[in-house]
């Protein structure tokens, strides 16, 4: 039967031997300690797109850590039951990830127990990552100061109150902070931190065996490119977001 644990060991298994045939040491496998923030309301496909790709890497550790044990629900309404809560995780991690989402967000940003968790966690983390409004908390843990970063576009120049630079891209890595754009920006993220932690080819084997060639039925990704009324109509929906956004980030920079 092909689980799940099998397909990622054939990945490990090819990346290996492609390594070994060009007469290069293959690099470390399965040494990483990874912590995947988790809140009430965040966005779910923030989080599941980057730990598909990052469970390719087989990683000795990877931690969804919540603040208390109770499951916690997504916006999607799924429920995950943490693997972790903050006293349990130690420093020295080599990911540091937080995913976005809404007034859930807005509520863990304001949350001292959790901005104190990615502080302290982002101070020694090998690579301090978000996706979406996620830097939203790296920016309030005072994160992102001096550092280049992208967010969703509702969010992304708020970025600047934390004194960050924000960057309309996909993906933007500065030094060692890696950020994402909006939702679905995690896979490319997800890919992205895979090929800094490993090299280009594991990430090109992880990204085969997801099959990831997006080919959107539709050009409306971006601001930028979906049709005028829809770009009107969604920053008219999500203005008051905006707002108390703004407003938590001034409070907390």
């Amino acid at each position: 039967m092909m689980t799940r644990r099998v397909l990622t060991a054939a990945v490990l298994a090819a990346a290996a031997a492609g390594a070994s045939a060009q007469a290069t040491p293959a690099p470390a496998r399965g040494k990483e300690r990874i912590a995947l923030l988790i809140y009430p309301g965040f966005t779910a496909l923030d989080l599941f797109g980057p730990h598909n790709m990052l469970c390719g890497l087989m990683p000795e550790k990877i931690d969804l850590v919540a603040k208390t044990s109770d499951p916690v629900i997504t916006d999607t309404g799924v429920t995950i039951v943490p693997s972790a809560t903050f006293g349990d995780i130690a420093p020295g991690l080599d990911v540091l990830f937080v995913p976005g989402g809404t007034k859930g967000t807005l509520a863990a940003l304001q949350d001292e127990a959790t901005r104190e968790f990615v502080a302290r966690q982002g101070a020694s983390a090998r690579y301090v990552t978000s996706v979406c409004t996620g830097s939203l908390i790296l920016g309030a843990a005072g994160l992102l100061r001096g550092y280049r970063a992208t967010s969703h576009w509702v969010a992304r120049d708020i970025l600047s109150e934390f004194g960050a630079q924000p960057v309309d891209s996909r993906v933007v890595i500065d030094r060692n902070r890696v950020t994402g754009a909006g939702v679905s920006a995690g896979l490319d993220f997800g890919l992205t931190l895979v090929g800094l932690l490993r090299d280009a080819g594991y990430a090109q084997r992880v990204q085969l065996v997801a099959e990831y060639d997006p080919h959107p039925p539709f050009d409306a990704g971006t601001p930028a490119k979906a049709p005028a009324d829809v770009t009107a109509d969604m920053r008219t929906m999500f203005a008051p977001f905006a707002a108390e956004a703004l407003k938590a980030a001034r409070a907390y920079k």
